[in-house]
């Protein structure tokens, strides 16, 4: 009796003031001190306990996001049976990560470690909470933040807490390491990274409690020319990426033939092949700048509006099915007047973040109709200008970067007030009276709540501390964030959009995917994304202008065959990116290529794929081909990626073999004019491949007309082309 009287004393004893023998030991804290463990164990990960149903009824906050919630499930819930303090060792909080009692998810602790160390010290001291004037997290500092490696070399990363007060804390052993790249360096749990034998660059992650860090790894090749050969560049874009180059290791490959150069300007700027006449003019003309010519003629071009008005489409989530007929084509019409008249980018951005009126009449306007919810135009908003993904943001801190509830729901608040009026409705087949229109407004500001915690959260731009509802009492609090937005101290906007320009015209951005500018997903050439953002802000957000650079330097027209130094690259572009060609721009391209344009339901004859502003009109090979549904602000619902289905449906179509041979077709008007074999041959290169044919196209047609009529062989000579590599791929 006396035994159990003194048993529930020390227990009493523990929880009220712990164990005074213990006296020496510093405090535990538990948001700065165990918290921090059970994420780097992985305990709160949304693998484990911290799914949104908890493991086997015990569940956390992911990434310990609310310590709060986690003291009072691990210390008080199931009638706190996950520590006993009368005897620390035989906590199952303890016992179940060590696994010296069955635990689902294995061993994750060692009883010698200095871990179990701390937590055992926690229960000790009877599982205090903290003091709530202890000093918080600020930030996290890493060292190195940027190292070159040989292959296979070590490099041992040091992390470091930054508190409130000043002070600072080693939390090398307890932060979590992830790398971007496994095969140019992987990194384990202790910040040790080892180097591979792939060149390249990757970034290290460093998280810990919610604070991130980057360290930047290079991989050299080895064996690279010395000295190193002297580039020639056509303007500050090749000094830049040739500087990394030459950092790497890497040579660039020589310049792309004028064919090739001329094929991919137009695919890549306007979305369609030159014509035979263009081709044979472009390759006989003899001028110095007769590249730079070209890309003003290109750039000047109504396609290029309607090939920027289809990508940009894709972004805006211009959708039939959401948006109606009426507005989708208003919204896609806007969208194509931009582009047309080269508005400004900053211009025309601030006009869809504030737009109001009736969806029927206000292209713009339908962007608040395909986001229904305050936290899905949260969400679309901050991917598709900044470049920044929110989405994990809505429930937790995000993993890998620095945002948290607060910052998604401070920005949530400047659209929380946004109304949407049935402004014209028609009755669908069940009977039911379905919107045909909208009136979109802003009613003013209204509270922002954290849901689940019901915790008011004042609107505020990203990364400022500066509460919106301080600063002004306008009615629209869009006009803020439009103007914040713009601005050219806002580097993400800038960033973003010259991302953007450099993936579409060199196939991959200088961050990828193009969308995410986060901290942890640093750019393989951060002085050339700087220098392309700031041409793109001074020269007014004429995205034209950044598009003729890009275009005008020897980067971009660089052959894609690679050489001996960087056949391995897919960071430096040293050399061009082979890409398959758009579903859109493909089927044109076959339209072309044949002489017989493509029918659409509905719409008149001649109507290129690129300029159909309807997303679900009925096209079995824009499907098959990788066209997008449009159900995410980002060029991820786009497949570029060739599949057998889409190599089998263009060798078998019929639709394909009815343009080939129709009577109307570019065949049927060769034969018309008494072509001869010759001639036909090289107009089937000039306006299939953009050149003229190679000595083993002209073997296989003269096989192919010597076995065959005119008529046939050239028919299967052009479907031979179609089906051709050189044809389907811009190189």
């Amino acid at each position: 009796m006396l035994a159990a009287f003194a048993l529930i004393v020390v227990a009493v004893s523990a929880n009220v003031g712990g164990n005074h023998a213990l006296a020496d030991e510093s405090p535990v804290h538990f948001g700065n001190d165990v918290v921090p463990i059970l994420s780097k164990l992985g305990c709160n990960s949304g693998g484990c306990h911290g799914k949104a149903s908890g493991q086997n009824g015990f569940k956390l906050s992911v990434f310990g996001f609310d310590p709060a919630a986690d003291y009072e499930a691990i210390v008080k819930e199931a009638r706190g049976r996950r520590v006993f303090p009368a005897s620390p060792e035989r906590s199952l909080f303890l016992l179940k990560p060590t696994a010296l009692t069955p635990h689902g998810g294995g061993k994750r602790l060692d009883v010698s470690s200095p871990d179990y160390e701390t937590l055992l010290a926690w229960v000790r001291q009877g599982m205090p909470v903290g003091r709530d004037d202890a000093p918080q997290l600020v930030r996290i500092e890493v060292v190195p933040a940027e190292r070159v490696l040989r292959f296979e070399a070590d490099q041992q990363v040091r992390a470091t807490a930054i508190f409130s007060d000043g002070g600072t804390r080693d939390v090398t052993d307890a932060a979590a390491y992830t790398t971007n790249s496994d095969g140019i360096a992987e990194v384990n749990q202790r910040g040790l990274i080892h180097a591979g034998r792939v060149p390249g660059e990757t970034a290290i992650t460093v998280n810990y409690m919610g604070q991130v860090a980057a360290v930047q790894i290079q991989l050299p090749r080895l064996g690279a020319p010395d000295p190193y050969p002297e580039l020639p560049a056509n303007n500050r874009i090749d000094e830049l990426a040739w500087a990394k180059l030459r950092k790497m290791g890497i040579v660039p490959s020589e310049l792309a033939d004028d064919a090739t150069f001329l094929r991919r300007l137009f695919i890549d700027t306007i979305g369609m092949l030159p014509r035979s006449d263009e081709v044979q003019a472009f390759l006989t003309e003899t001028s110095a700048d007769k590249r730079r010519r070209a890309i003003d003629a290109v750039l000047s071009r109504d396609e290029f509006a309607d090939y920027w008005a289809l990508k940009w489409a894709d972004i805006l989530l211009v959708d039939r099915n959401k948006l109606g007929e009426r507005g989708a084509l208003e919204f896609h019409r806007w969208l194509r007047e931009q582009f047309a008249r080269n508005r400004p980018y900053d211009e025309w951005v601030r006009e869809l973040i504030t737009a109001t009126g009736n969806t029927s009449r206000v292209g713009p306007a339908n962007f608040y109709r395909a986001l229904r919810s305050t936290e899905d135009v949260t969400k679309s908003v901050s991917q598709a200008f900044l470049g920044v993904r929110l989405e994990c943001a809505q429930c937790h801190h995000h993993p890998f970067e620095q945002w948290s509830q607060s910052d998604f729901y401070g920005l949530a608040g400047f659209f929380n007030g946004l109304e949407r009026k049935p402004a014209g409705v028609r009755r669908d087949p069940a009977g039911q009276e379905v919107p045909t229109a909208e009136l979109i407004f802003h009613a003013g500001l209204r509270e922002t709540r954290i849901p689940y915690f019901n915790t008011v959260v004042a609107a505020r731009l990203l990364g400022e501390s500066t509460t919106f509802a301080a600063s002004t009492n306008a009615s629209d609090p869009r006009i803020a964030l439009a103007d914040w937005l713009t601005t050219p101290e806002n580097r993400w906007f800038a960033r973003l959009a010259a991302n953007r320009l450099w993936k579409q015209f060199l196939g991959r951005g200088l961050v990828e995917p193009e969308d995410d500018l986060r901290s942890t997903n640093p750019p393989t050439n951060g002085p050339l994304l700087d220098f392309l953002a700031d041409y793109l802000v001074e020269n007014n957000y004429d995205l034209k202008a950044l598009a003729r650079l890009i275009l005008s330097s020897r980067v971009y027209q660089l052959s894609s065959v690679p050489n001996d130094t960087n056949r391995d690259d897919t960071q430096n572009f040293s050399h061009y990116t082979v890409k398959r060609l758009p579903a859109e721009v493909l089927l044109d391209a076959i339209s072309d290529v044949t002489g017989v344009p493509e029918q659409f339901p509905g719409k008149p004859p001649g109507t290129r794929a690129i300029a159909l502003w309807d997303n679900r009109l009925p096209s079995y090979f824009l499907e098959i081909f990788g066209r997008p549904e449009r159900n995410s602000p980002c060029e991820c619902g786009r497949s570029s990626e060739p599949t057998m289905g889409q190599a089998l449906h263009l060798m078998n179509s019929p639709e394909v073999a009815e343009k080939i041979s129709s009577p109307t077709g570019r065949v049927a008007q060769l034969l018309r004019s008494a072509a001869d074999q010759s001639r036909m041959v090289d107009e089937l290169c000039l306006v299939a491949l953009g050149r003229f044919p190679s000595e083993k196209e002209r073997a296989v047609a003269g096989k192919l007309f010597s076995r065959s009529s005119p008529r046939d062989a050239a028919q299967d000579f052009l479907w031979t082309l179609l089906n051709s590599y050189d044809f389907l791929f811009v190189q």
